[in-house]
């Protein structure tokens, strides 16, 4: 497909985000668990409403990407698009289902025929699995094997799926960033408390960013893990009373972002490969 009929007909460089919408947005799947309702959204600053997903894709589309919004269901990121949009940026919406490998072949398919090789991926997909389970519930016995298989898609299998899909490329360049948004689940085994996801898989998402640097920095591919350390702002997540009774230590998804975007501009001669952000109330994980 030539560069005129293509969604990306300026051949602007390419940005990918797994997972560009939250489930703590007005109408996500955690808001709803929480709160039993959605949300109204139409007073909070566009930059917060899809969480760091949206923050991101807002972010690289304003500094001039041509942004691919992954989601397993494209009505979730329309309201994304609108706002990139209205904000002068191009971006495209591409269904993608980490947990088969046929989605995600076809939708890299559509990214590379759509937009071009992507410059830039970052890997934000998440997961409410486990979130719904009653306290006493907590103990791995408890956990069904179904679930901790979404956890291993979502967290494991699916960044080894997509970094097969865009890395070759980037390597035959000699240039690219992928970034894995993590949380401190991955820097040391912890009890899951209630109220949580099955983070347990969350460490070899980071240990894969350790392999991948290892691999692939000689090629000229910036990789790095960051880890978000404290409740990220999002219509869901800000009404909670845990947000509200302490607002300090709730992480501006729009800040985040900037974080992001600074690690894919860094010279190479000075790569950052693992970058925690923690808010200044809180005692940093380790």
């Amino acid at each position: 497909m030539n560069g005129s009929s293509r969604a990306n007909a300026a051949g602007k460089p390419v940005a990918v985000v797994i997972g560009a919408t939250s489930k703590w947005q007005a109408d996500g799947r955690n808001t709803h668990l929480s709160h039993g309702h959605a949300l109204d959204d139409s007073a909070l600053p566009v930059g917060i409403r899809w969480g760091i997903g949206g923050a991101v894709a807002q972010k690289f589309a304003a500094e001039g990407f041509f942004t691919v919004l992954t989601t397993r269901k494209a009505a979730n990121a329309t309201a994304l698009q609108d706002a990139i949009r209205v904000q002068g940026g191009d971006c495209l919406i591409v269904e993608l289902d980490l947990s088969s490998d046929a989605s995600v072949k076809a939708a890299f398919a559509t990214i590379r025929e759509e937009g071009g090789d992507p410059d830039v991926l970052v890997y934000n997909a998440g997961y409410l699995e486990g979130r719904d389970l009653p306290k006493e519930k907590e103990l791995l016995e408890h956990i069904p094997v179904e679930m901790f298989d979404t956890a291993q898609h979502i967290a494991s299998r699916g960044p080894f799926l997509v970094a097969k899909e865009v890395l070759p490329a980037m390597r035959k360049k000699g240039a690219g960033t992928f970034l894995f948004s993590n949380n401190s689940k991955s820097l040391r085994g912890t009890k899951r408390n209630t109220g949580e996801s099955l983070y347990y898989p969350r460490v070899m998402m980071r240990t894969l960013a350790q392999v991948l640097t290892e691999e692939y920095s000689e090629h000229g591919i910036h990789v790095a893990n960051i880890v978000i350390d404290g409740t990220i702002d999002s219509p869901g997540t800000r009404a909670l009373p845990k947000a509200k009774a302490n607002p300090d230590a709730v992480m501006n998804p729009v800040k985040i972002a900037e974080a992001f975007y600074y690690l894919h501009t860094q010279d190479r001669s000075c790569w950052t490969h693992e970058l925690q952000l923690t808010p200044h109330v809180t005692k940093p994980s380790h």
